[in-house]
């Protein structure tokens, strides 16, 4: 899919320090201060409100230019969700990845049932347009009724030890929970992870590219990607 150019118009900075003040903040487990810091070391004075701007007006352009794992039928999707206080109020990050750690779609909800399993599987259906070969989960049992009811006919494995995948992909957003010294609301939890997710989707390689020169490879094409995506290709 083609998209038009990502428009800096009326910015005093230009596209690359933009663009690499965004990359910094949803790439590596920094503060807007830090960010500030960091480009200052680069003789860039910009202040932190000013990468808080950057990051919520062109975080989620990027991340929908960012390229998709195309959907297969023979992927394995594993879900998991993990709770996050907001404002002194438990919410829950319902979260799938594939069987490479591909993060294929997450969502915040104030419940941890039924529903909201339903809801995550709904949106997954319509976000991958085909299903999957199989769906792991832990024991919670709303995984089961809602697999029940909007996938009977596909494989549906419940087991702790299983899920290890999607449990371990909460890791990132811990340790970014813990730089940003939490969410102030449900809304910004969801505006963040979903650039976040394409991001780390982009620049991590899967469990398959083991070999050190395979990693830096991979590095250097996501690199090239997100230059080309934003618009500050050389």
């Amino acid at each position: 899919m083609s998209h038009n150019p990502v428009s800096y118009k009326r910015h005093r900075f230009p596209s690359i320090v933009i663009a690499h003040a965004v990359w910094l903040y949803f790439r590596f487990p920094l503060s807007l201060r830090l960010v500030e810091e960091m480009l200052l070391e680069r003789g860039i004075v910009v202040s932190y409100e000013t990468i808080r701007c950057w990051a919520k007006k062109f975080g989620p352009i990027y991340a929908g230019r960012l390229r998709r794992k195309v959907p297969s039928a023979s992927d394995i999707w594993y879900l998991d969700e993990v709770v996050v206080t907001i404002g002194g109020k438990k919410h829950w990050l319902w979260r799938a990845v594939d069987q490479d750690g591909y993060v294929l779609d997450e969502i915040v909800q104030a419940r941890r049932n039924t529903k909201a399993a339903r809801r995550l599987l709904i949106r997954l259906m319509k976000r991958q347009g085909c299903l999957p070969k199989r769906i792991v989960t832990d024991k919670l049992r709303s995984y089961g009724a809602a697999h029940r009811q909007i996938m009977p006919t596909v494989e549906h494995r419940s087991h702790k030890g299983l899920n290890n995948r999607a449990e371990n992909s909460h890791l990132p957003l811990r340790k970014r929970e813990g730089v940003m010294q939490r969410f102030r609301s449900p809304g910004a939890l969801q505006r963040f992870v979903s650039v976040f997710s394409a991001v780390r989707n982009l620049f991590v390689p899967t469990h398959l590219k083991k070999t050190a020169i395979a990693v830096h490879l991979h590095r250097l094409g996501a690199l090239a990607h997100w230059r080309s995506m934003a618009g500050i290709a050389a």
